[in-house]
C-alpha cells in the first residue's frame, strides 16, 4: 500500500514580521515612471513582493541576531574575525581568509593581484561585477561554458559546466602564460542558477594543474551547488552537504564569496586562499580598498552573523526548503506553459523574455520591459538579466547580444511563504495572457559602468 505524500512546510517559524505596503496600479504607474522603468530605481516601500535579488535580503535567525550582540568592534584582532576564519576553514577548507564588505570587494582584490594587462580570464559565463573587475585590471573575459547553458529549454542537469574543449582552444590560442586563472561560478547566475558537476570540477582542476593555471571559485552559492550535486550526480546521494562542499572547494586555489547569498547575512563577504604569497598580497591590498585585514570593511557583529550563517546554511533541511520554494514556483509556471529556464535553478526562476515577448527585438529590451510590466501588474519587483546587464563591447561600443534574455525572480532566503509564491505565479499567468499587448523600451540614460543598476528607459510608441 503506497503512502500518501505529505504536504511540505517551511522548516522555521516566524518570530518578527515586517508589514508590506499594498499599492494601487495608479501608484505603481507613478512609481515606475519616477524610476525610469528600471526596477532597481523603485523605492523599496513601493514594492509588495521583492524578488529583485537574494543578495543581502535574507532573514537572519535568532542565533545570528544573538551573535550580533556579541560583536567585538575592536579595530584590530576582533574575536569575530577568528570565529569566521574557523568556520571558513572548517566548511570550505581554505587556509587563509581575507574579509571584505561583500563579494565584489574580493573580486577586485584577486583581479588586482593576479591579472596583468593583456591577460585572458576564462569563465563559465560572465557575471557582471566579476567581468568588470577583470576588465579594469587589464584582462579580457572569455566564456567557456558548455553550449547547453545558452539554451533555456535544454534539460542538461549541470548546465554550468566548463567546456574543456573551449578552454583548451583558448590556451592554444593565447598561451597558458596569458591566463592567470579560470573563474568558475557555482552555481551560474546568468545561466539561470545552473550548477556545475563535481566531475567537471575535477576535470577542470586536472587540466589547469597540467597548464599551471589557477582555479578560482565564485563560491557565492556553492552550498546550493552542493545540494544539486547530492540530488543529481552519481555517488553523492549519501554524502552530506558539508562533505560535498569541501570536495568542491578542494579543486580550487581560491574563492571569492558574497556572504549576502548562501550565508544568510545582509552584508559581508570574503576572499579565501590557499597560497601564502597571494594571501600576503591580498591582506595588504584589503587595507587599501576595504579595511584592516581582520575586519575588511565589516563590523565585528557582521562577521559573527556570517560565521553563524555558515553553520545554518549547510544544514540539509534549510537548503532543501530554500531550493524547494524556487522549484515549486518553477514547476507551476511550466504547467501553465510560461517559458522559463529549465531545469529550475537554485536561487531564482528565470523567465525567458525572448519567448515570453517574441514580438520584441532584443534591442527593444524585452527582459527590461517584462520586469517593468510585472511590477505594474502586481507590485512584484524582479530584475533584468539580458542585453542591459550584458553591457557594451569596450572596444566597439556595440551592445553585447547574449543568447539568453531573462527576467530573474530571485528568492530571498527565509523571507516569503508559499502564499507569496502563489501570488507570484498568478501574477505571471495574468501577464502572460496579455503578452501580445506589451510594447518594448528605448534607453534614455546609460551610465558608464554596470548600466543595469541605473539606466533609464521609455516605452516605445
Amino acid at each position: 500500500m503506497s503512502q500518501k505524500k505529505r504536504s511540505w512546510a517551511e522548516p522555521y517559524k516566524i518570530k518578527t514580521v515586517e508589514l508590506l505596503k499594498m499599492t494601487t496600479r495608479e501608484e505603481r504607474v507613478r512609481a515606475l515612471a519616477e524610476a525610469g522603468n528600471n526596477t532597481f530605481l523603485i523605492k523599496s516601500e513601493d514594492v509588495y513582493i521583492d524578488l529583485l535579488t537574494d543578495s543581502g535580503t535574507n532573514a537572519m535567525s535568532d542565533v545570528q541576531w544573538a551573535g550580533m550582540m556579541i560583536g567585538d568592534e575592536a579595530y584590530a584582532g576582533s574575536k569575530n574575525f577568528y570565529n569566521l576564519e574557523e568556520m571558513v576553514q572548517k566548511y570550505y577548507g581554505y587556509k587563509y581568509l581575507v574579509p571584505t564588505h561583500q563579494g565584489r570587494g574580493a573580486e577586485n582584490i584577486i583581479s588586482q593581484i593576479l591579472i596583468k594587462k593583456g591577460d585572458y580570464v576564462p569563465g563559465n559565463m560572465y557575471f557582471t561585477t566579476t567581468r568588470l573587475h577583470q576588465e579594469l585590471a587589464g584582462g579580457s573575459f572569455v566564456d567557456v561554458i558548455i553550449d547547453e547553458a545558452h539554451d533555456s529549454t535544454h534539460p542538461h542537469p549541470f548546465k554550468g559546466n566548463v567546456d574543456l574543449n573551449k578552454l583548451d582552444a583558448l590556451v592554444k590560442k593565447v598561451g597558458a602564460e596569458k591566463i592567470p586563472y579560470i573563474t568558475i561560478g557555482v552555481t551560474v547566475n546568468m545561466a539561470g542558477g545552473q550548477p556545475v558537476s563535481m566531475e567537471n570540477l575535477r576535470q577542470v582542476r586536472k587540466y589547469c594543474q597540467q597548464h599551471k593555471i589557477r582555479v578560482v571559485l565564485d563560491a557565492t552559492r556553492a552550498i546550493e551547488n552542493a545540494y544539486f550535486i547530492k540530488l543529481r550526480e552519481n555517488g553523492y546521494t549519501d554524502k552530506t552537504i558539508p562533505e560535498i562542499l569541501r570536495e568542491m572547494c578542494s579543486y580550487s586555489d581560491a574563492a571569492t564569496m558574497s556572504g549576502k547569498k548562501d550565508l544568510l547575512v545582509n552584508i559581508g563577504g570574503f576572499l579565501a586562499l590557499n597560497e601564502w604569497d597571494v594571501f600576503e598580497e591580498a591582506r595588504n591590498l584589503v587595507v587599501v580598498y576595504e579595511g584592516l585585514h581582520t575586519y575588511g570593511g565589516l563590523a565585528g557583529r557582521d562577521m559573527e552573523a556570517m560565521a553563524r550563517g555558515i553553520e545554518e546554511a549547510v544544514q540539509y533541511d534549510h537548503i532543501k526548503a530554500r531550493i524547494g520554494q524556487v522549484e515549486y514556483v518553477g514547476q507551476r509556471l511550466i504547467e501553465l506553459g510560461v517559458p522559463i529556464v529549465q531545469p529550475v535553478g537554485g536561487h531564482a526562476v528565470f523567465l525567458d523574455a525572448k519567448k515570453f515577448l517574441p514580438h520584441l527585438k532584443q534591442d527593444q529590451f524585452p527582459a527590461q520591459t517584462l520586469a517593468a510590466e510585472l511590477y505594474l501588474e502586481s507590485g512584484i519587483r524582479a530584475m533584468e538579466r539580458g542585453i542591459v546587464s550584458a553591457g557594451r563591447n569596450k572596444e566597439t561600443g556595440d551592445h553585447y547580444y547574449p543568447k539568453l534574455e531573462l527576467v530573474r525572480l530571485t528568492f530571498p532566503r527565509r523571507v516569503y511563504t508559499q502564499a507569496h509564491c502563489d501570488v507570484l505565479v498568478e501574477s505571471i499567468e495574468s501577464l502572460y495572457a496579455r503578452r501580445n499587448e506589451i510594447k518594448g523600451f528605448k534607453m534614455t540614460y546609460e551610465p558608464k559602468y554596470l548600466r543595469f543598476f541605473q539606466a533609464r528607459f521609455e516605452q516605445l510608441k
